[in-house]
């Protein structure tokens, strides 16, 4: 009995913390596709003429579509804002990065497999679902807006 009070006790604290995940998942993200970002815009031509190579259709739209939606998510995760508009087009990002590049070397990250991509995918999708938390200007605006 003794042990299902501290658990309960425990578990009860421990749920006033549930958006904390929510904040590190986003920094996590801005810091995962800055690099990506920034390698897109520097060499935008580049990239397309490897989507190409990919048989990616319409490789420089989709090159530019996919530097703009990596820099929004640099920009918008860390401040919570439009947090579940902008996960969407980073799931989609995230499966074409599976699909294309990923898939066929496995699982492990270190042999550049889709592992990242998938735990990406997923913090999204918890993004999505649950939204950007307390610590976000989503937060701050919607309460705004109920008011």
């Amino acid at each position: 009995m003794k042990a299902i009070k501290m658990y309960q006790k425990m578990t009860g604290k421990l749920s006033n913390l549930t958006d904390l995940p929510l904040f590190f998942f986003r920094l996590i993200l801005a810091v995962g596709f800055f690099t990506p970002a920034m390698m897109k815009w520097k060499n935008i031509g580049g990239i397309a003429e490897w989507f190409g190579s990919m048989g990616i259709p319409m490789p420089l739209l989709n090159a530019y579509m996919a530097a703009t939606t990596e820099m929004a998510a640099v920009i918008l995760l860390p401040l919570g804002l439009a947090t579940r508009f902008i996960s969407i087009p980073l799931m989609i990002t995230m499966v074409v990065a599976i699909v294309t590049v990923h898939i066929g070397n496995g699982f492990n990250a270190g042999d550049n497999g889709y592992e990242i991509p998938l735990y990406y995918m997923l913090m999204l999708l918890a993004l999505l679902i649950s939204g950007a938390g307390k610590f976000s200007l989503d937060h701050l605006i919607s309460g705004r807006i109920k008011s």
